[in-house]
């Protein structure tokens, strides 16, 4: 069998000369195409194996996290029950101290009105009540003056008391039936204050 040469290298003295050169044979010349993408998809290869590396590395980063940040999140939901909880039970217990105080001021409430208005009275000269009624915002009260000075000493007298906040003269008049001195009949609407 006879041998050509092509590549025109010399002929390899040894079997392991003649193997390396047929590899190249195979392969090619370092500066061949087949070389170049060869070399191209090994380059591609690692570094797309090293982008799946990294990718692989925040995968595991981020599912840490997120185990972490859960637990976490059981942690503070757990807290937030407990703080719900409570709030509840200090909204409940300032209900019941609401209704309580709420309880004693109208227990003393009438009391302090009747104490109010008769003060009031006692200190104006010349005027006396018939009837008062208390409605709730308001207080209506009727009665007899010997003057309508009195009346009008009667109303600042109830507004410097600072229980009412608003006091209005529905009607005054001269009476006609007491012939022996001059008496005018009031009536007044007194609107309450917050005490």
């Amino acid at each position: 069998m006879i041998r050509i040469n092509l590549l025109g290298a010399p002929k390899p003295k040894n079997k392991r000369a003649s193997v390396s050169a047929a590899a190249v044979m195979e392969m090619g010349e370092p500066g061949s195409p087949k070389v170049k993408i060869l070399v191209i998809l090994v380059l591609a290869a690692s570094v797309n194996l090293m982008h799946w590396y990294r990718l692989d590395k925040e995968k595991q980063a981020i599912a840490a996290k997120m185990q972490t940040a859960e637990q976490e999140n059981r942690r503070l939901a757990d807290v937030k029950a407990k703080y719900l909880e409570r709030q509840r039970q200090a909204d409940s217990y300032k209900r019941r101290v609401d209704v309580i105080d709420q309880l004693r001021a109208n227990q003393s409430g009438p009391v302090n009105l009747l104490n109010t208005i008769g003060d009031t009275i006692n200190s104006t000269e010349a005027v006396w009540l018939n009837t008062m009624k208390d409605q709730g915002t308001s207080v209506d009260i009727q009665g007899m003056a010997l003057s309508t000075d009195a009346v009008a000493s009667l109303i600042l007298n109830l507004q410097k008391t600072g229980y009412f906040k608003n006091i209005e003269i529905k009607e005054t008049y001269q009476d006609d039936q007491i012939k022996d001195m001059q008496a005018f009949q009031f009536t007044l609407t007194c609107e309450k204050g917050k005490s």
